[in-house]
C-alpha cells in the first residue's frame, strides 16, 4: 500500500500501477493511498454483481463516489456519478445487483453487527441536483459535503478549457479524482480516473488545457500567494 510522501510536492496516483487484491469474496480493492498516523485510507472497490455483504458497524466514516453500477443499503441506492457517506457507528449491509466500482476514501474500519440500534444512518448524494457555484473564472464548484468541526469536506470542481487556479498553499492535505478531462500542476498531468494527492504545505498552481471534472476530498483549506 502506498505510504504517504514527506515531500511537499504534489503527487500523481496511477490508478491503474495498483494490483486489484482480494478483500472478501466478491469484493476487490485497489489500494491507492494510506497514512498510518490518520488511519486514513484511498481504496478503488469492485464489486460483483448480485453481492450481499455481511452486516457491518462504521468505526470511523467513509465517503463513496460511484463510478459505475449501484450500491444499495437499508437507506437508499448510490448510482453511478453519485456519493454516499457512512458516518462512524453506522450499521447497515450492502447489496449490489448490478455490480460497481467506486472509490473509497475511509477513516478507520468496520467490524461485524447484528443490531442497528440507535446507529446514524448512511447517506445518498445525488449530485447533479446540487447547485454550481463560481470560485474563479472558469472554475466552478458543487459543495457535497462537509465536517466544519473537522474541517473536512468533498467538493466536485469543474474547470473549464484554459482555466488556472492560481498559485496557492495547501494547509492540511486534499486527494483529487479526476472523473472527467484532466488537470495539471508543477508535478505533470493527471488524467481521467486518476488521482493526486496534495500534501500539507503544497505550493502548486493548477491548470486545465481541454477542461475537467474532479471530486476532491480536502482536509483543512488552501491560501493564495500573491
Amino acid at each position: 500500500m502506498a505510504a504517504q510522501h514527506e515531500s511537499s510536492q504534489s503527487r500523481l496516483i496511477a490508478v491503474n500501477d495498483f494490483a486489484w487484491q482480494e478483500l472478501m469474496p466478491g469484493v476487490q480493492a485497489r489500494n491507492l493511498w494510506v497514512d498510518e498516523k490518520t488511519n486514513r485510507r484511498a481504496l478503488m472497490t469492485r464489486i460483483t454483481p448480485g453481492l450481499q455483504m455481511p452486516t457491518h458497524k462504521h468505526v470511523g466514516d467513509e465517503l463513496v463516489y460511484l463510478i459505475e453500477g449501484t450500491l444499495s443499503d437499508e437507506f437508499g441506492t448510490i448510482t453511478a456519478g453519485n456519493m454516499g457517506y457512512r458516518p462512524d457507528g453506522c450499521v447497515h449491509s450492502v447489496s449490489s445487483s448490478t455490480g460497481a466500482t467506486a472509490i473509497a476514501i475511509i477513516t478507520g474500519g468496520v467490524e461485524p453487527a447484528t443490531e442497528r440500534g440507535d446507529a446514524p444512518p448512511s447517506q445518498v448524494f445525488a449530485l447533479s441536483g446540487l447547485e454550481w457555484a463560481e470560485a474563479r473564472p472558469g472554475i466552478r464548484l458543487k459543495s457535497v459535503w462537509e465536517d466544519q468541526a473537522a474541517g473536512r469536506r468533498a467538493v466536485l470542481a469543474r474547470f473549464e478549457p484554459g482555466s488556472v487556479l492560481p498559485l496557492h498553499r495547501h494547509n492540511g492535505d486534499e486527494l483529487i479524482f479526476v472523473i472527467e478531462g484532466e488537470n495539471e500542476d508543477e508535478s505533470g498531468p493527471v488524467p481521467t480516473g486518476n488521482m493526486s494527492y496534495r500534501p500539507n504545505g503544497c505550493t502548486h498552481t493548477v491548470t486545465s488545457k481541454n477542461g475537467a471534472t474532479a471530486l476532491n476530498f480536502v482536509w483543512g483549506g488552501a491560501e493564495m500567494i500573491e
